[in-house]
């Protein structure tokens, strides 16, 4: 009885492992493919909304961004 539980528990411990490491690797080449964001898109955001951005302006914009990660 005790037995058969820890086996199941033991199961699950390897299954979570395997599971977080497949995730990962999983997310790791989505992104690599699909980046979150780009100048480009920053661009285009904010001319979007009636703003002609700078360089100087979308940089620093970048710059804040990569900052909340």
């Amino acid at each position: 009885m005790l037995h058969d539980i820890l086996l199941v528990l033991l199961g699950i411990v390897i299954g979570a492992i395997i599971g977080f490491f497949v995730a990962r690797i999983v997310m790791k080449k989505y992104l690599e493919k699909n980046p979150p964001i780009n100048e480009k898109m920053i661009e285009a955001l904010m001319s979007g909304m009636g703003r002609k951005p700078s360089q100087k302006q979308v940089r620093e914009l970048m710059k804040q961004m990569n900052k909340m990660k």
